[in-house]
């Protein structure tokens, strides 16, 4: 695994980690700040095994659009597009006035985000072997 792939796995993890200590905040806890570093993770992630897979990651947030390339790579990759799409929104819908993001989000959006950076870096973890 090259270390640019390796960078963008430590963004990764740190939007992971962020996440998750937002969620457990006890004073002012921010859920638009949970849904938008879960989207950031997943979202690099994705750019890593593209990346991974020498092929250089759009400058896209839809996180639907980067997962069919990386399915188009590794046909392995088979994530639920309803939970892209959830994330995704999360990267716009809650970065704004108007909309905010409610604990269940939040942790709707953890969930999710736990799951596919799981699959995702056992599939680096696997190509990298």
């Amino acid at each position: 695994m090259n270390g640019s792939v390796k960078e963008w796995i430590g963004k990764a993890e740190g939007d992971f980690d962020v996440a998750q200590l937002v969620l457990r905040a006890k004073l002012r806890p921010n859920y638009d700040a949970v849904c938008f570093h879960c989207q950031q993770c997943v979202e690099k992630l994705l750019k890593a095994v593209l990346l991974h897979q020498d092929t250089k990651p759009p400058r896209v947030h839809d996180l639907v659009v980067l997962s069919d390339l990386v399915r188009t790579l590794v046909p392995a990759w088979v994530p639920l597009e309803k939970e892209l799409r959830f994330l995704t929104q999360g990267a716009i819908l809650f970065r704004y006035p108007t909309e905010s993001a409610t604990r269940e989000k939040a942790e709707i959006a953890v969930a999710i985000c736990t799951r596919l950076r799981e699959a995702l870096l056992k599939l680096l973890h696997e190509a990298g072997e």
